[in-house]
């Protein structure tokens, strides 16, 4: 299922920015761009759109004003070289907020957690074709299925995905990545690692067995963990 987005910015160069980054995800279609923002209203309206990526400070418009003018589900995401105006936008329930220039590392998570947030929406959370996020690894971008994930370990200023198809170090946090994570599936057990519900074979005091793994539980996360895992089972 393609996630069916349009721009609106009255910056041609920042259209481009983002245009150039959604090329790199297939399972978006971006349906068009607008530098009228009274222009892009009309076209809510009369199409079903998932995501509008928007700028603030527009001519005719703004976007704040434009957020609050819609009657459409469609989800938000901010795109501007302001920060002052992100409290306002997430009191608008805007999903996220990218500041210009926007790197390609906060546009992929801003993408995974788009796509998690649609598919959620449309009751398919757990179709193997969607459920998934993109991680950057050694400059390409790779394709994680959420089922295919053993867990996670935090290795410093990486992170080590071990999955059934192979393990991938990332350059990330684990507690940003866990964040981006379908929390009715993944647990952080431990600082150093995040674990899939579904994988676990055993527990044994304050040791799982994964795969071919023992994870130690962390003492600030065993009563969390036991009883989100047992409760599961």
């Amino acid at each position: 299922m393609k996630i069916k987005c349009i721009i609106i910015d009255d910056e041609p160069l920042a259209i481009k920015i983002i245009e150039k980054y959604l090329l790199e995800f297939d399972n978006f279609e971006l349906l068009g761009t607008y530098t009228n923002p009274l222009k892009a209203l009309t076209i809510l309206k009369e199409n079903t759109i998932d995501v509008a990526f928007l700028d603030i400070n527009m001519s005719k418009m703004n976007g704040l004003e434009f957020v609050e003018s819609l009657d459409s589900n469609v989800t938000i995401v901010i795109t501007t070289a302001y920060r002052e105006y992100a409290v306002d936008s997430f009191a608008l329930d805007v999903l996220d907020y990218l500041v210009k220039p926007i790197p390609f590392n906060r546009f992929l998570k801003s993408i995974n957690k788009i796509t998690q947030l649609i598919h959620l929406q449309k009751g398919n959370i757990k179709t193997d074709d969607t459920s998934h996020m993109f991680l950057k690894v050694n400059k390409k971008l790779v394709k994680i299925n959420f089922e295919s994930i053993f867990y996670i370990e935090s290795l410093k200023d990486y992170i080590k995905f071990f999955t059934t198809v192979g393990d991938y170090l990332v350059h990330k946090s684990l507690t940003s990545i866990t964040e981006e994570l379908p929390s009715s599936n993944f647990i952080r057990i431990h600082r150093s690692y995040t674990i899939a519900i579904d994988k676990v074979k055993s527990i044994e005091g304050n040791l799982i067995e994964i795969s071919t793994k023992r994870i130690p539980i962390g003492r600030k996360y065993i009563e969390h963990t036991k009883r989100i895992i047992l409760k599961r089972e």
